[in-house]
């Protein structure tokens, strides 16, 4: 006999208090929720954190259609509220959906493109972008979902760009994810588009997962890298890390794993799934943001800190990575209370 446990057990006509005053995030409940990716969503959002302080984020959840509902394990759901709550939401985030060939009512279509209009941004993980593309929010725009669902949702929505290898990707504030654990990466990374880097460490710290996967990284590696003394990856890049302000040639880190040049370049991209120099900026610029947001220096020691050869250099990189440069990001996340302190 199924047994099933509520969760949320607040009804909708009790009021939401909210410990917060944070961005609001609301999570989609329908029939057959998959579990995983709602309790992704809450556990970033949703779980009390009072290191962050008072502006934190606020999270419910949102049922887009009568009950009752369930979701996968056995769990009958008592969402926060019903769909009028979308009206109120800063982040709507779509945890998943229930078939790739399932239709997404229009009623829910026209709620997420009202929230759009307004300015809240929409978030999906998984399967969850069949909704979004049904908003046709995507249109002209690169998306990602499961490697397993791209093909269907090409199909389905032919004027967006289905980026079938990428673990997340943005189009005019509509966010995508492919697989669950991509899910916990856009999240993360939506953490430190808020609140800055050391917010986004301490949220995946606690999760115990990678403080930062770039959207393009692959969605999987291709195999993974034997363990052979003296001639790993993983070593190297530990030490490029701690050194980040060395020039670091291709040729030099063949050298130091011991290897041919077209050796390492393939055992690289098998280990991260990037170019010797696509890994080494992005690690440069994590490296400059937790700078910008901690420490009062120039852009120009900055720059030096972490490698790049000049603050033009470094202001080149940021706003190609990051979408700002590296003072309005520092701007951006400093005066955020105690996450700047």
């Amino acid at each position: 006999m199924t047994r099933y446990v509520n969760i949320m057990p607040i009804t909708s006509k009790r009021p939401i208090r909210f410990q917060t005053t944070g961005p609001l995030v609301v999570a989609l409940l329908y029939d057959g929720l998959c579990t995983f990716e709602f309790g992704i969503v809450a556990e970033v959002f949703g779980l009390h954190r009072p290191e962050m302080g008072p502006g934190w984020y606020r999270f419910a959840s949102c049922a887009i259609e009568k009950g009752p509902l369930r979701a996968h394990g056995g769990f009958a759901l008592q969402p926060d509220r019903g769909p009028e709550l979308l009206a109120k939401a800063d982040i709507i985030v779509v945890p998943g959906w229930k078939g790739a060939h399932v239709p997404v009512p229009e009623r829910l279509c026209d709620q997420l493109r009202a929230a759009h209009a307004r300015g809240a941004r929409l978030v999906s993980i998984c399967s969850g972008a069949f909704v979004l593309g049904a908003t046709r929010l995507l249109d002209g725009g690169t998306a990602t979902t499961h490697w397993r669902y791209a093909a269907a949702l090409q199909n389905r929505f032919p004027k967006v760009h289905i980026d079938a290898s990428s673990l997340y990707r943005s189009h005019d504030r509509v966010f995508t994810s492919a697989g669950s654990a991509a899910g916990i990466d856009l999240l993360i990374d939506i953490v430190r588009q808020d609140f800055g880097p050391r917010a986004a460490n301490s949220v995946a710290r606690r999760l115990v997962v990678s403080a930062h996967r770039t959207g393009g990284q692959a969605q999987f590696l291709e195999r993974p890298v034997p363990v052979q003394p003296g001639r790993e990856i993983a070593p190297l890049l530990d030490r490029m890390r701690n050194n980040l302000k060395r020039s670091w040639t291709t040729g030099a880190m063949a050298r130091e794993c011991k290897m041919s040049l077209r050796t390492f370049l393939r055992r690289f991209h098998e280990a991260t799934g990037r170019s010797p120099g696509d890994w080494l900026v992005e690690e440069r610029i994590e490296a400059a943001k937790i700078l910008l947001c901690e420490r009062p220096l120039s852009i120009e020691t900055i720059s030096a800190a972490v490698g790049f050869g000049s603050a033009h250099a470094l202001r080149h990189h940021f706003r190609s990575k990051a979408g700002l440069t590296p003072t309005e990001y520092r701007s951006r996340f400093i005066p955020v209370g105690v996450l700047a302190k």
